[in-house]
């Protein structure tokens, strides 16, 4: 998997680094390549040592699944990530399932599993702090083996995965300072800045 994950970064680095519409056919012309769910089982069993706890320092556990950070180097304006979900009755809610945006453009593909997708438009306020209302513009089921693209202006949800689903993901640099997300049920919306913008206002709050 080694092998496959450089081929994938060599690609990253040498190719298109801005334009995500142009990213994501080449990530899932590498993502349908035969056996690579096998190949990162392998990968993850070599994990030994210093290699494999500096993927555990850089994953982080959400609500709804474990984020896996595979590779992320300084110099590269991307990474790579495994998204591994909790069964649904351990899923907290508020993360994956409700309607959100992201700080950064991604291209995912599903190594197992499947979940249902849901995609929105978002009204915002004149600031973009706050999501004032949503509208379901289409709902699917995605499959292993299938891939997709979201930017950092697109909302959706994942409402419900099935047990046991795994995908991989590249991730750019974050672009935007915050991401924001909705509860259709009770309206609330909520902006989310990473903790590590927050370290400079941490001395105040004591």
């Amino acid at each position: 998997m080694l092998s496959a994950l450089t081929e994938l970064a060599t690609r990253m680095r040498t190719g298109e680094t801005t334009d995500w519409t142009r990213i994501a056919p080449t990530f899932t012309t590498w993502a349908a390549q035969p056996n690579l769910r096998e190949a990162l089982r392998d990968y993850l069993h070599g994990l030994t040592g210093v290699a494999a706890d500096a993927v555990t320092a850089r994953s982080r556990e959400t609500t709804t699944h474990f984020a896996w950070c595979l590779l992320d180097q300084p110099s590269d304006s991307f990474s790579f990530w495994l998204h591994e979900y909790k069964p649904q009755q351990d899923w907290r809610i508020g993360y994956a399932d409700s309607v959100h945006n992201h700080r950064y453009h991604f291209c995912t593909t599903i190594l197992r599993g499947r979940y249902v997708h849901e995609r929105f438009t978002a009204d915002l306020d004149e600031a973009g702090l706050e999501i004032r209302g949503t509208q379901l513009l289409r709902s699917g089921v995605c499959e292993t083996g299938e891939s997709g693209l979201m930017l950092d202006n697109q909302f959706h949800r994942i409402p419900k995965a099935e047990d046991g689903t795994l995908t991989f993901l590249v991730k750019s640099r974050a672009v935007q300072p915050w991401s924001l997300s909705y509860d259709p049920v009770t309206g609330t919306s909520r902006r989310h800045i990473p903790i590590e913008q927050r370290l400079g206002l941490l001395a105040s709050q004591i």
